[in-house]
């Protein structure tokens, strides 16, 4: 008999196989750097903060953190993504702890961190109820939660939409991803628990490659939910087809007359109470 543990685990092994496919490093680096530096700003990250950013995949925000002089652990679900990190924060002078950790179910003391953050990375928690908890749980009374998510109309969240109908059913229970840059979500999810929340929509410019067809290519290569579309499409060539026809239709349609495309997203800062 399969106990509720049992597809917990089987389901928090499947995230992490997802993630640990393609480059996520890679993507972090070459399409979005600046998303790091502008929350660890948006939290007022400074030295001797206690710094705990959820989610966080190879350090895009942990390492600008540590940098800022904050004692830093960095926490995935995947840890494959630690050693890209690793190298980045050496090759910057900064020390971080990195902690495998699921972020529906930390393995962090209540109160321990001045400031806990994520950037788009607690959003692909699938069950957003816990995942909130636990980033209001392990912060200290008076210290800052931030996050910055993709919005659901946005770039990546229309993305998201387009491969939806050629992508493995979600979990049972499970949210959309992009639900967490929806103010009204965010809203809901962190209640009264919190106060000075403050949400603003804000865009990062995607110019890594020159056309819809190499980009497209970009993404099937290197982003994990890309590549578990094509993979669980596999051995049918006419949905690959078809998804290689609507994904190359998205980017077409999404590109700027500049050659770039523009991911809009929700940049979240609050207080617990």
């Amino acid at each position: 008999m399969t106990t509720t543990d049992d597809a917990d685990r089987a389901l928090k092994a499947k995230h992490r196989a997802l993630w640990a496919s393609g480059d996520y490093p890679a993507v972090a680096a070459e399409l979005i750097p600046e998303l790091g530096p502008e929350l660890v700003r948006a939290c007022g990250v400074g030295p001797g903060d206690r710094v705990l950013d959820v989610a966080a995949g190879s350090g895009n925000a942990a390492i600008p953190a540590a940098a800022a002089g904050a004692v830093v652990t960095a926490s995935d679900l995947t840890p494959e993504l630690f050693d890209a990190g690793r190298r980045l924060a050496a090759s910057l002078g900064v020390e971080l702890e990195w902690t495998e950790a699921d972020a529906e179910a930390m393995p962090f003391a209540d109160n321990a961190f001045d400031v806990v953050m994520s950037c788009v990375g607690a959003m692909f928690a699938p069950h957003h109820r816990p995942t909130a908890d636990e980033l209001i749980r392990v912060c200290r009374p008076g210290g800052r939660i931030g996050m910055i998510n993709w919005t659901p109309l946005g770039f990546i969240g229309q993305l998201f939409a387009t491969i939806k109908p050629y992508a493995p059913p979600p979990p049972p229970g499970a949210s959309p991803p992009p639900s967490w840059g929806d103010e009204e979500h965010v809203r809901e999810l962190f209640g009264d628990r919190v106060s000075d929340l403050r949400m603003r929509r804000q865009t990062v410019t995607l110019d890594h490659c020159s056309d819809p067809l190499e980009f497209r290519e970009y993404w099937k290569q290197n982003y994990g939910p890309t590549i578990a579309a094509y993979r669980f499409n596999a051995d049918d060539p006419e949905r690959v087809a078809a998804l290689d026809r609507d994904f190359l239709t998205f980017l077409t349609d999404w590109r700027r007359d500049d050659g770039t495309w523009v991911a809009e997203y929700l940049l979240v800062t609050a207080i617990k109470v």
